[in-house]
């Protein structure tokens, strides 16, 4: 290897196998977003006994419930242009401590004002979680692997509401309420400390930002052992969609990048619109069709469980075929089976399996967006890019928490409401649709 040996970081990664060391930044991701989603569901679960204990009415509940969810928001769309300025490493390392920090402080909370504003900042905080992790779990995965991947972390934030769902059936009754927020705070922060030591920054945005030479060769050795030396010199393509001195926000809304912006905002904020109305509202929809309140959550549970298989397999698709496509025909087939499951009455085992289909099918397909927005944005802009998609993504949550109510209270029983809801899966199907045929065969990240 000649002394002035110039090395392509990106032609590096996507030229090998994974390394263990990459498989590390990987897990590393997947217990952020375990974390995240535990977190993210926790008031849902703990919201029964809280109501009890503190002689709440619904309202007063929902509106502790929505408190993280409009930080959530907020926080995605100031996370991504931090990212893309200062690393991120910095934002997620920081965001992970914040929303460990105050959602042990709801533990101690005396007040439902102090709830909702300690949930409003640790939803703030988890905010930019998801679009950071899903930026750096891009840029240490190989080309051809990179969905897949990404969707493997993603598929973590279902774990971790499941999980969340067993632990706090076990803790409440043993140490009370508070007991679940002390785990869902104490584990992140621990985290955040673990993560200072062993999470690398993007090696990418180190090389771009002009980093210290010697830690660059560091991370660049620990992916790829012997392929350096003291004297090697580091480089990364650059986007010829970026104009010079471009800020991220500027980029992601420029003229090459602004219609596929506005179509990942279109897409995202109808996904989740779909996904957490049927997710939030489904049990009691199922219950006031006739259905017992356990068949009624075991169904529900079952829309969750589909949520890793469709996220992993959809992944492993999308590395495979056109990205578009793959989530064009899982969203198409879940709003076909979701009208079918509409029709099928007290057929208990059948409207399971219908769940488990629709689950693996929109679940999926939520996780497959954020590999999807991750090859399309540029490095200079991609933290930004995903976290404006998820914050933009986040208010179609908020309508979806008050819409179910809005539905029920004007009669609308389980099957005119899963009638509708193939509307938002049809949306984002032709979205995906004109996003490929707009950028077919232009570069983009």
């Amino acid at each position: 290897m000649s002394q002035n040996h110039e090395i392509n970081v990106r032609e590096l990664l996507d030229g090998r196998e994974i390394s263990l060391y990459q498989k590390l930044v990987v897990f590393l991701c997947f217990l952020i977003v375990v974390m995240d989603g535990f977190d993210v569901v926790i008031m849902g679960f703990v919201g029964p006994s809280l109501k009890e204990a503190w002689n709440l009415n619904n309202s007063q509940l929902g509106t502790a419930i929505s408190a993280a969810t409009w930080g959530l928001a907020f926080g995605a769309l100031t996370a991504g242009p931090l990212g893309d300025r200062f690393g991120r490493r910095k934002v997620l390392i920081v965001s992970v401590f914040a929303f460990g920090l105050f959602t042990l402080l709801v533990a101690f909370a005396s007040s439902l004002t102090q709830i909702f504003i300690f949930r409003f900042i640790a939803g703030f905080a988890m905010g930019g979680i998801m679009p950071m992790v899903a930026t750096l779990a891009k840029e240490y995965s190989p080309e051809r692997r990179s969905a897949l991947l990404v969707t493997i972390v993603f598929s973590g934030f279902t774990v971790g509401a499941a999980g969340g769902g067993f632990l706090a059936a076990w803790m409440i009754p043993k140490w009370g309420w508070e007991s679940v927020f002390v785990f869902g705070g104490v584990v992140p922060i621990l985290l955040s400390v673990f993560m200072i030591a062993k999470l690398p920054e993007s090696i990418g945005f180190l090389v771009h930002k002009g980093g210290d030479r010697a830690q660059i060769r560091k991370i660049v050795e620990a992916c790829a052992p012997g392929s350096t030396t003291e004297h090697s010199t580091f480089t990364i393509p650059a986007a010829t969609t970026v104009q010079s001195g471009e800020n991220s926000v500027k980029t992601i809304l420029n003229p090459h990048y602004r219609f596929g912006t506005v179509l990942l905002w279109i897409i995202y904020f109808s996904h989740l619109f779909l996904v957490y109305l049927l997710g939030g509202w489904m049990p009691t929809m199922i219950k006031e069709s006739g259905m017992s309140i356990q068949q009624a959550s075991i169904i529900t549970a079952m829309f969750q469980l589909g949520g890793p298989l469709g996220s992993i397999l959809l992944g492993w698709f999308m590395d495979k075929f056109e990205q578009h496509r793959v989530l064009m025909i899982s969203y198409i087939s879940g709003a076909i089976v979701l009208t079918v499951m509409s029709g099928l009455g007290p057929q208990y085992l059948l409207l399971c399996l219908a769940a488990f289909y629709i689950g693996a099918a929109f679940n999926g397909g939520g996780t497959g967006m954020n590999a999807l927005s991750s090859n399309f944005f540029p490095l200079t802009a991609r933290a930004t890019g995903n976290s404006w998609m998820h914050g933009i993504g986040r208010f179609g949550a908020v309508i979806a928490s008050y819409a179910g109510g809005w539905m029920l209270d004007a009669g609308w029983n389980f099957s005119t409401v899963a009638n509708f809801l193939t509307i938002p899966a049809v949306i984002i199907a032709c979205s995906l649709t004109l996003k490929y045929f707009i950028y077919r065969g232009k570069t983009t990240a």
